[in-house]
């Protein structure tokens, strides 16, 4: 069965990168980051981020994987890449 790749949802980051706090807008870009840690069977390691430097917000098993930038990057098959650290998980409210 082939998935598609998690959407990525962008958190507010204090306006640095000109965003709306609180927006939860969806979005897509040509910037790719390494997600580190989080659920083992979370199976998007690479995945795309615009603008760099924000928090990612990434909808999983009913609930959301919340990553963190890092100062790292690292080399991978893509090119290198800045690297996003998983920091909390929560759960979608019913």
């Amino acid at each position: 069965m082939r998935t598609s790749p998690p959407r990525l949802i962008l958190l507010n980051d204090g306006g640095r990168h000109g965003t709306a706090a609180g927006t939860g807008e969806v979005m897509t870009n040509a910037a790719k980051a390494l997600l580190e840690g989080g659920p083992e069977d979370l199976s998007e390691r690479v995945v795309p981020i615009t603008p760099p430097g924000t928090e990612l917000k990434i909808p999983f098993r009913g609930g959301y994987e919340h990553f963190r930038a890092t100062s790292r990057h690292e080399d991978t098959s893509e090119g290198r890449l800045a690297v996003y650290e998983w920091w909390e998980r929560t759960e979608v409210a019913e």
